[in-house]
């Protein structure tokens, strides 16, 4: 099913192509902190789902609001989300769960258990790549501080960034 879902985000994406390309890296960032924190395979599917899912309504964000804002994407995602899960016969608690960490992905404050977290880790990791270490090193730091609270999510941010520092 993953791998269906895949396929089906990069035809979302074909008017933002990057959009796939950090898509795929947040999920490889998912696993390894899914790996390193134990996580069961049920979890790891479900996570997963929510990762490759998790930019879903940008392209429909920018359709409907010119912008692929948080905000918007938070507004269109979970739309989308559902209407591709529903598909694959997912379970009504697990689209319900997914769509919900979907539609707050940019809102730290409605993290509420390990794999919004995880989401989140895998997600800010990413994005901390597009900042400059050199110039933006002690924002990054302070970042991290914030944010992660996974071991995994937290070693993982301290060899990409802070050791470069």
């Amino acid at each position: 099913m993953k791998d269906k879902i895949i396929e089906e985000m990069k035809e979302i994406f074909k008017e933002i192509p990057y959009g796939i390309e950090h898509t795929l890296k947040v999920l490889e960032n998912a696993e390894i902190i899914m790996e390193g924190e134990g996580v069961c395979d049920e979890e790891k599917e479900k996570i997963s789902l929510v990762v490759i899912l998790h930019d879903a309504g940008a392209p429909e964000a920018l359709r409907k609001h010119g912008s692929i804002d948080g905000i918007y994407q938070e507004i269109e995602g979970p739309k989308i989300a559902k209407k591709i899960l529903e598909k694959y016969d997912r379970d009504v608690c697990d689209i319900d769960r997914i769509c919900f960490i979907i539609g707050n992905h940019h809102t730290p404050s409605k993290i509420d258990g390990l794999d919004f977290q995880i989401q989140w880790e895998a997600d800010l990791l990413e994005n901390l790549s597009t900042m400059d270490i050199k110039t933006e090193g002690e924002k990054i730091k302070k970042c991290i501080e914030e944010n992660f609270r996974t071991e995994t999510g937290k070693k993982i941010a301290f060899e990409r960034y802070i050791k470069l520092m």
